[in-house]
């Protein structure tokens, strides 16, 4: 029998099938590689809080498609021939910059990586500088990282090209927040009423961001717990009601993730960096782990069904217990491999979409 439409967000249609269902389901309906995908509107991809609900699933529809292109002995195809993308990340990065170029080079476009160091941006010169410099010798997309929080939309108003944000400061990561939303999809079929849990540093957090974004335009129910100095102000108390101007979609809020991982469909853990304990933010790596660690006692309070998810990189004994993290329950592992389906579709949709 046939997947169902994107529409009703069957689990076949969002992810790829075992081999068994490949006998049983018709490949989820996509456009054709070598042809302009005329109706998808989007320049660029920022941040996923200017994304519909209908613009969430078609990327993750097409990230399936993209995900059987990987499957097949030789998985290339020349979707973006003769296109030339540059990564500019202006910070270290090792799953985001190594899957963006590969997916670029799968698609057959011309990827060429730039960072800050060797560069000229060593010798003063701006970002505008070197995006008009990368649009005069023929970019036609630039994926950037950048540590200023907004960089990517000053970007966005400075070249003619696609600009895809693969991270900026502490304000957002969409290719992130949608490859989570690809997982849980591909787990549970259907986000509406799912309960999700985030846990960790809220605050310095663009995955958490964006994830909070994406997560409840799905449906999902979204609670986040952290220590109170590790909670962005929009979250504080009484924070909705004066409409802070920073606000996130509405989701619960604690700091008890005993009590607020019972039940649980997913639990993500956020990176506990050293320079935020450094800072006095927290009181002690020990304490942390005591209140927060995912542990496999906690995780067995969740639902039966649960998984456990974490951005990477991780620091294993403080964040998430080492036998948690390679657990059965993990899809830590899953979350690195779906990155390259993800991406591919978000540069063939931008690159190809006509806008």
């Amino acid at each position: 029998m046939a997947a169902e439409p994107l529409g009703t967000q069957s689990i076949q249609a969002v992810a790829p099938a075992s081999a068994p269902d490949l006998e049983r389901a018709a490949a989820p309906e996509r456009a054709p590689f070598d042809e302009p995908v005329t109706d998808w509107r989007q320049r660029h991809l920022l941040d996923v809080d200017s994304l519909t609900r209908d613009e969430i699933l078609r990327i993750l529809s097409t990230a399936n498609a993209m995900a059987e292109v990987l499957e097949r002995p030789v998985a290339r195809t020349p979707a973006l021939r003769g296109v030339t993308i540059f990564n500019l990340f202006y910070e270290a990065s090792t799953r985001t910059r190594s899957s963006f170029e590969l997916a670029g080079k799968i698609l057959g476009a011309d990827v060429i990586n730039m960072s800050g160091s060797g560069s000229s941006v060593e010798k003063g010169e701006s970002l505008v500088e070197t995006l008009n410099t990368l649009s005069a010798v023929g970019a036609n997309a630039v994926v950037m990282r950048h540590p200023a929080s907004g960089a990517p939309w000053l970007a966005a108003r400075t070249i003619d090209g696609h600009i895809i944000n693969a991270g900026d400061g502490q304000h957002a990561h969409p290719t992130q927040a949608l490859l989570d939303a690809y997982i849980l999809l591909r787990e549970f079929g259907d986000l509406d009423g799912r309960k999700v849990v985030i846990v960790g540093d809220i605050l310095h957090s663009r995955v958490a961001r964006s994830s909070i974004w994406s997560l409840t335009t799905l449906g999902a129910e979204v609670t986040v717990v952290a220590p109170r100095p590790l909670l962005p102000a929009s979250m504080a108390a009484g924070a909705a009601e004066r409409e802070h101007p920073l606000a996130l979609p509405h989701v619960r809020v604690s700091s008890d993730l005993d009590e607020a991982i019972v039940g649980a469909d997913a639990v993500m853990a956020l990176r506990i960096q050293n320079e935020r304990l450094r800072g006095k933010l927290l009181p002690s790596t020990a304490e942390y782990a005591r209140r927060y660690q995912l542990t496999a006692e906690r995780v067995a309070e969740a639902a039966p069904h649960a998984i456990v998810m974490h951005p990477g990189p991780m620091n294993e004994g403080v964040e998430i217990g080492v036998d948690v993290a390679h657990s059965p329950q993990s899809r830590i592992e899953a979350q690195v491999s779906a990155g390259l389906a993800v991406r591919m579709a978000v540069l063939f949709l931008l690159i190809r979409g006509g806008a």
